[in-house]
């Protein structure tokens, strides 16, 4: 028994078929062998179009569901190594800009913070409509989060990326902050994906709303809130507003290129 896939079925568009040949005793109808149940209880098979007393080899097309055909992998590859690119050059030109003093190293961090995030979500649509295409999506913070495992584990040194994501430039804060933010963009990624609206406002509010509040707070923070000295009015508010304004930027984004479910148009 041997499998050929034609490449002329490979599409993302159809399920993948299998050409599955069965080598056939002569004189033998296939309703007498014991593949015959199997195939008709478990695969999408037709086996009356097989003659009884023809040939010893016989096709027969199996239909495999699943969430890919041969054109849909190969795109969301290469757009989950594109957007990996992206991520690594971002953090490189950041913490280039800070180490030349061309901007701070808390203004960095922050800026790497929004842009991040934002950009992962709004590279979705580089990706196939395929089921599958947000589990390599999600490999992007995935491979994000290892890196920052490994360095603040101290299992590596990578002085670059301490001084662009943490604000006191030690390793153990990377196990804190920039950890749970990847954690987020995996988990938002594969349970939200672009099916729904909520995983989008989730992720411009953590990178759009919350790095702009530390901004607008180092600045214009004077006013703190009673119960938290710690925070501002300035960036508080500063969240919500700018949070809005980007939850409502990608939203229709997505909206606009039909990526989102019919029941979350009505959001």
């Amino acid at each position: 028994m041997s499998l050929v896939a034609p490449s002329s079925i490979l599409s993302s568009s159809s399920p993948l078929t299998l050409q599955l040949r069965i080598a056939l005793p002569q004189r033998t109808h296939p309703s007498n062998l014991p593949l015959a149940p199997r195939l008709n209880r478990n695969l999408t098979s037709d086996l009356s179009s097989i003659p009884a007393y023809s040939r010893n080899t016989t096709s027969v097309s199996v239909y495999c569901l699943g969430p890919y055909g041969g054109g849909s992998i190969l795109q969301d590859a290469g757009a989950a190594s594109l957007v990996m690119g992206g991520a690594y050059a971002l953090v490189s030109t950041f913490d280039k800009l800070s180490q030349r003093n061309i901007i701070k190293q808390n203004l960095s961090r922050k800026l790497v913070h929004i842009i991040s995030g934002l950009l992962f979500m709004v590279s979705w649509p580089v990706f196939s409509t395929s089921s599958g295409a947000r589990y390599f999506a999600s490999l992007v913070p995935l491979v994000n989060c290892l890196r920052l495992l490994i360095h603040g584990l101290s299992l590596a040194n990578d002085e670059g990326l301490i001084k662009s994501v943490t604000r006191d430039g030690k390793p153990e804060e990377l196990l804190r902050g920039p950890l749970y933010y990847v954690l987020v963009l995996i988990f938002c990624a594969v349970i939200f994906w672009r099916e729904s609206p909520v995983g989008v406002v989730s992720l411009a509010m953590m990178c759009g709303g919350d790095g702009i509040a530390d901004i607008m707070g180092r600045r214009f923070g004077k006013l703190k809130i009673p119960y938290n000295q710690q925070k501002s009015w300035a960036g508080s508010i500063s969240m919500f507003v700018f949070g809005f304004f980007v939850s409502m930027g990608c939203y229709f984004q997505k909206s606009a290129l039909s990526l989102l479910h019919n029941e979350a148009t009505s959001f």
